[in-house]
C-alpha cells in the first residue's frame, strides 16, 4: 500500500502518479478537512493559475527563492509543457496570458478539480476525508483519530504548510527549516497615495534590504501590492519576517532611465516648453492623480530651479515609505521554511533519512514567486514522488 498524506494539489498529484506507473499498488490519500485541492479552488481568484508558459528549465528555477538548485534536474522531467500536455490529455485546454500565466480556457478552478478527482476515480486513487493523522512510527504505521490504524511501505507526506505535517516529518527524523510567510502585500499606513487605490503602474523597481524586484505595481487602500511586491515579499520572506515587516523600503518610479539621463530630460523639457508644468506634460505617462501627488509642485518649467529638479529626480528614483505590516494575498497563502531540502534525494524525493518516505509540494523547504510557479512545484514534485515508488515489497 502507498498511503498519501495531504490532499492538496501535490498529494492528489503523487497519488495519480503513484497509481498509474504501478496499477497494481493500493493508493490511499488521508485528507484531514472535508475538502480536497482547497488552494487550487481559489487560485488565481477561482480561476486556477494552473502554471507558467516557461519551458527552459534554467529560467524556470529562477523564480524559486528557495529550492531553484534542488528543482533544475526535476524540472527536466516534468516541467510547464508536461503539466500542459497532461491535462490537455485528459480534454482540459489552457490558455496563456500575456504575463506569462497559464489558466483552464474554462475561466474556472473547478475544471482543474473536476480533471484531478476523474483521474483518480478511473484509476482507483483511494480518498479518505476527515483523516487527522495522530502519530506515524517508522515502517510505517499512521494511528489515525477515531479510525483504524494503516499500515503501509511507501509514504508520501503532501500536507504543505500544515504543523502536523511539519511534526510528522520531524518525528520521522527530518530538520524544519521554520516556516514564515511568502508572497505578501506591504501595510503603510502613512502612505500619501492611499486614496489612489487601484491605480497601477507597469514597471518599477522596489528596493527593501539587500532586495530589488523589478515589475508592475499596484497602489492599494492598505499600501502595495502588485507583482514586483509579490516578489520582493518571497525574496526578502526571512529578511522582512526579522524586521517584523516595520522597515523602509524605496520605489524607483522610472527604472528605464538612469539618475543622469532623468535630470536631462527634465532639462530638456525645461529648454523646450518653459510656460508649461510638468503637471500638463506629463512626460513619462503617469495616471494623472499619481503624477500629480508624486510632483508635489505646479510651477511652470521655467520657475522650477536645477535643484527642484534634482530633488524631483531623487524622488522618483528613491521614493521612501515605510513598511508596517503585511496582508495576505487575496485568499492565496504561501510559506517558506519547510523539510531541510540537503535531506531529501530529488532524483526520487525520499527521504535520505528513513527509506520509504517521499515528500511532495510545500511541506519541502521550496517556494516560488507568484505566477503559477507553486503549482508547477506541485505538478512536478507529486509527479516524481508518485512515479519514484518500488514495487516491490508493496
Amino acid at each position: 500500500m502507498v498511503i498519501v498524506i495531504g490532499g492538496g494539489a501535490a498529494g492528489i498529484f503523487a497519488a495519480l502518479a503513484a497509481k498509474a506507473s504501478h496499477p497494481d499498488l493500493s493508493v490511499v490519500v488521508l485528507e484531514k478537512t472535508a475538502v480536497l485541492l482547497s488552494k487550487v479552488k481559489v487560485s488565481g481568484g477561482g480561476r486556477c493559475n494552473v502554471t507558467h508558459s516557461c519551458f527552459d528549465p534554467n529560467q524556470l528555477v529562477k523564480n524559486y527563492p528557495r529550492g531553484e538548485k534542488e528543482l533544475l534536474g526535476p524540472f527536466h522531467r516534468f516541467q510547464p509543457r508536461d503539466t500542459i500536455e497532461w491535462f490537455e490529455s485528459r480534454g482540459v485546454k489552457l490558455k496563456t496570458e500575456s504575463d506569462g500565466r497559464m489558466f483552464p480556457i474554462t475561466d474556472s478552478s473547478s475544471t482543474i478539480i473536476e480533471c484531478l478527482l476523474s483521474e483518480a476515480r478511473k484509476l482507483g486513487v483511494e480518498i479518505r476525508l476527515r483523516q487527522r493523522v495522530e502519530k506515524i512510527e517508522k515502517g510505517f504505521t499512521v494511528h489515525l483519530k477515531d479510525n483504524p490504524s494503516l499500515t503501509c511501505k511507501h509514504l508520501i507526506l503532501a500536507t504543505g504548510s500544515s504543523p502536523e505535517g511539519y511534526s510528522n516529518a520531524e518525528s520521522l527524523g527530518h530538520t524544519i527549516v521554520p516556516p514564515v510567510p511568502s508572497l505578501f502585500t506591504f501595510n503603510v499606513p502613512t502612505s500619501p497615495l492611499k486614496e489612489l487605490s487601484g491605480i497601477s503602474v507597469d514597471s518599477a523597481t522596489i528596493e527593501v534590504g539587500p532586495f530589488t524586484q523589478t515589475g508592475p505595481l499596484l497602489i492599494t487602500h492598505f499600501g502595495f501590492s502588485g507583482p514586483a511586491i509579490l516578489k520582493l515579499s518571497a525574496w526578502g520572506a526571512r529578511f522582512l519576517h526579522e524586521k517584523n515587516y516595520r522597515t523602509s523600503f524605496s520605489i524607483n518610479w522610472i527604472p528605464k532611465l538612469s539618475h543622469e539621463k532623468l535630470f536631462q530630460k527634465l532639462l530638456q523639457l525645461k529648454e523646450q516648453s518653459p510656460q508649461k508644468t510638468l503637471l500638463a506634460l506629463n512626460p513619462f505617462y503617469f495616471p494623472k492623480n499619481l503624477w500629480k501627488e508624486l510632483l508635489g509642485i505646479d510651477k511652470t518649467l521655467a520657475n522650477l530651479s536645477k535643484k527642484e529638479l534634482q530633488e524631483l529626480v531623487q524622488k522618483l528614483h528613491a521614493d521612501t515609505y515605510q513598511m508596517d505590516g503585511k496582508t495576505t494575498h487575496k485568499e492565496e497563502f504561501v510559506t517558506c521554511g519547510g523539510v531541510t531540502l540537503k535531506e531529501v534525494d530529488f532524483k526520487t524525493l525520499q527521504s535520505k533519512i528513513c527509506p520509504g518516505l517521499y515528500f511532495a509540494g510545500e511541506i519541502l523547504n521550496i517556494d516560488g514567486v507568484t505566477g503559477g510557479f507553486n503549482f508547477q512545484n506541485a505538478w512536478t514534485t507529486g509527479y516524481i514522488s508518485g512515479n519514484s515508488i518500488e514495487s516491490s515489497g508493496s
